[in-house]
């Protein structure tokens, strides 16, 4: 498998069809692995419809009980990632804030240019967010200025949910020690990489605001992730971080 997307799912029925067959339709393959939280809404029963359709054989599911959290969700599909063998995997949000066309340049910054996790930055070339309250894109920009200032590391976009991880970096990464399970695990993937000597760099992209469903993001989880920082770093200084070979 060379290329998987993980998106991450709860209650998405109005997206979860159009997104998976935005991705279906580039211009090369990319397999589709969903990771629902028990949503409610039936978006897992849309999944399954969808597996036995067109696109069968390129599209997974992994069903949880309960809202578990972003970070757990993205670390069982690494995991799955990693034991079938996909050389690419990306991380993308259901809601078409991400462009599943960006895919393509995420995917070049790692196979064409070396890098080990390419970052779709929001903040690389100012500030590219459309249709976001003005207090919450002040609030995003800034609280990545602070990580990128606190953690000492040269990323524009540490908060960033659209990436490309090249496996060996998940594989060199001790997954069962990211501790974050909120919008910081964002941050300490970014942070781990940093430390275990990754190639990171950041492919500049426009990040437009959920058009259905329900936003998952509150003034609570950016606050979790700003205390969260001092932790990370203070924690950085006892640990010992393996080694990108």
């Amino acid at each position: 498998m060379e290329r998987l997307v993980i998106i991450p799912t709860y209650n998405e029925r109005e997206n979860i069809e159009a997104i998976i067959t935005t991705v279906m339709e580039l211009p090369i393959l990319f397999n589709v692995l969903v990771i629902d939280d028990g949503s409610p809404d039936g978006t897992a029963e849309i999944v399954k419809r969808m597996m036995n359709g067109k696109y069968k054989g390129c599209i997974h599911l992994i069903e949880r009980e309960g809202k578990q959290g972003l970070g757990t969700a993205y670390i069982a599909g690494f995991q799955w990632a990693i034991e079938h063998k996909a050389n690419y995997i990306f991380e993308m949000d259901a809601d078409f804030s991400h462009n599943p066309k960006d895919l393509l340049k995420l995917y070049d910054a790692c196979a064409i240019e070396g890098a080990d996790l390419a970052i779709g930055s929001r903040y690389v070339t100012g500030v590219n967010v459309v249709n976001w309250p003005m207090g919450r894109v002040l609030m995003s920009y800034f609280a990545s200025k602070y990580v990128r200032t606190v953690l000492g590391v040269k990323i524009h976009d540490t908060t960033a949910g659209f990436v490309c991880y090249r496996r060996k970096l998940l594989e060199t990464i001790e997954l069962d020690k990211i501790r974050f399970k909120g919008y910081a695990f964002q941050i300490e993937m970014k942070f781990t990489a940093y430390k275990c000597g990754a190639k990171i760099t950041e492919v500049p992209i426009i990040f437009v605001n959920r058009v259905l469903g329900t936003s998952k993001m509150s003034g609570g989880i950016f606050s979790e992730a700003l205390l969260g920082v001092i932790r990370l770093k203070i924690s950085s200084w006892f640990r010992k971080y393996p080694k990108m070979m």
